[in-house]
């Protein structure tokens, strides 16, 4: 696989930079990825043909872009930092698949990409896991691969019982299957973060749709992590009797905490209780 890509190269990069007069806005969260061995495992990762649609969250200074058109159908790049768009149109030539869009992340409509697309980002820290859910939630995506600060790489591929194991973990989890890639230090960005990263690949499960009572359910247990699932459960309004049926039908200890459970079981609590109006 071909990377002779010349935005990898600091004096490109900078010449860039010094022409547009730009620089890293922490505002927008950009930290721009240098590293050849970075780049090739996102590209690797997300596994892309000429028949791929693939949407980029923060193009930044395009060089993962570079990589995206050469490999796929369609290439949809949402950039919110508007002074970027005349070194994107440089650095890029407008290759004729590719579609750079004045847009936030945040508030994009992602169901609007056709379906089974694919999802290649170095994501702005401060907003990723908000993103990543918005994406997730539209249905429209195949597999996510994506760079992120790598505390919340772990929660997403947290077990139970593990540190990092949360709602977010069971979130996640609920949609795809994860895969932490590798772990990347600050040296791979300009300017350095000063927190390690990590490439994460979610595949998202054929057929999956949301459902907001079971992570309104989730939610609940973990509202108090040093509580007692149960405990978080009455608090809510669920009746202590029901619960405590229900936790033996299941087979849930009464001294259960909500980060020692796994998905599954969270499926069969909250398909079995209903809160007290």
């Amino acid at each position: 696989m071909d990377f002779s890509n010349p935005l990898l190269k600091l004096g490109t990069v900078n010449a860039l930079l010094k022409k547009y007069d730009l620089r890293a806005d922490k505002s927008f969260g950009q930290n721009f990825l240098i590293d050849a061995a970075v780049l090739r495992a996102i590209v690797e990762a997300v596994e892309l043909d000429d028949q791929s649609n693939v949407v980029e969250v923060g193009p930044g200074l395009g060089v993962l872009t570079f990589e995206l058109v050469q490999r796929a159908k369609q290439v949809t790049s949402l950039e919110l930092d508007a002074r970027l768009f005349p070194l994107l149109e440089e650095s890029l030539a407008k290759p004729s698949n590719l579609n750079i869009i004045h847009a936030d992340g945040l508030k994009y409509d992602f169901t609007t990409v056709p379906d089974g697309s694919y999802l290649a980002a170095n994501l702005p820290y401060n907003v990723a896991t908000a993103i990543i859910s918005k994406v997730l939630e539209s249905g429209r995506f195949k597999r996510l691969v994506f760079l992120v600060q790598r505390e919340v790489a772990e929660r997403f591929a947290a077990e139970p019982n593990a540190k990092a194991f949360g709602a977010l973990s069971l979130m996640t989890q609920y949609y795809a299957t994860v895969k932490i890639v590798r772990h990347v230090k600050p040296t791979a960005f300009m300017p350095a973060p000063a927190v390690e990263s990590s490439v994460v690949r979610l595949d998202v499960i054929d057929g999956v749709v949301p459902d907001p009572e079971l992570f309104e359910f989730i939610f609940t247990g973990f509202r108090h992590r040093r509580k007692t699932l149960k405990k978080n459960l009455l608090m809510a309004g669920f009746d202590k009797d029901e619960v405590l049926g229900t936790f033996e039908q299941v087979g849930v200890g009464e001294l259960a905490r909500a980060e020692s459970l796994p998905l599954e079981t969270f499926k069969q609590l909250s398909t079995r209780l209903k809160v007290k109006s």
